[in-house]
């Protein structure tokens, strides 16, 4: 489980093929360390398995292996070398709840339909499959890239969010443009409210 709350920026160093299938590299330089293998970590809000770890040049080189559902359901399919990405690792049980409840299961991908500057502040556009866009609402939390973020408006095939100079700043989202790929994990707690009140 994750809260959105982005650790780093980390930075793709290698994708390539596997005996499991695709393998991603990324140096990291805060959730690398102490990471084992066998743990959870967070890539542009996908959950991934760490398979190794090793020293890199400037922080830890922390290596991940992708099935082939999830690299055609997520961003990931997009990254190159030298790419940004976010990474948080799991929750602890003793810590502060800072964002919301993220799974880390990405339900799909949106495309990036706006950038608009608006004085220190961006209001981001994001145009949204119908099936998971009936998970986002007014005020509620989507995340963006493994971003926690809150719902300012919500269209007929988009939503609105809007992302404050820091969140900028240290997420990947300063190396997104307009039609760029995000990965979109709606609200759990819609999930399970549709599935408990709507007949099947």
């Amino acid at each position: 489980m994750f809260t959105g709350i982005i650790e780093e920026r980390g930075r793709v160093a290698n994708v390539g093929a596997s005996g499991a299938g695709l393998r991603l590299e990324i140096l990291s330089r805060v959730c690398g360390r102490g990471l084992a293998i066998g743990d959870s970590l967070a890539v542009n809000g996908c959950c991934l398995t760490v398979v190794e770890t090793r020293p890199g040049v400037d922080g830890e080189i922390v290596i991940v292996d992708l099935l082939q559902e999830t690299w055609n359901r997520t961003n990931l399919q997009f990254c190159r070398s030298g790419d940004g990405v976010n990474l948080e690792r799991p929750l602890r049980a003793d810590a502060r709840w800072g964002g919301h409840f993220v799974t880390g299961h990405v339900d799909g991908l949106g495309r990036i339909a706006r950038w608009e500057l608006s004085g220190a502040d961006r209001l981001l556009e994001i145009k949204t499959p119908p099936e998971i866009l009936r998970y986002v609402v007014q005020k509620g939390s989507v995340a963006l890239d493994g971003i926690s973020l809150t719902v300012a408006s919500v269209r007929q095939e988009s939503f609105e969010v809007w992302i404050i100079p820091h969140t900028f700043e240290v997420t990947a989202l300063s190396q997104r443009q307009a039609g760029d790929a995000v990965n979109l994990e709606g609200d759990l707690l819609g999930k399970y409210a549709e599935k408990f009140l709507l007949p099947r």
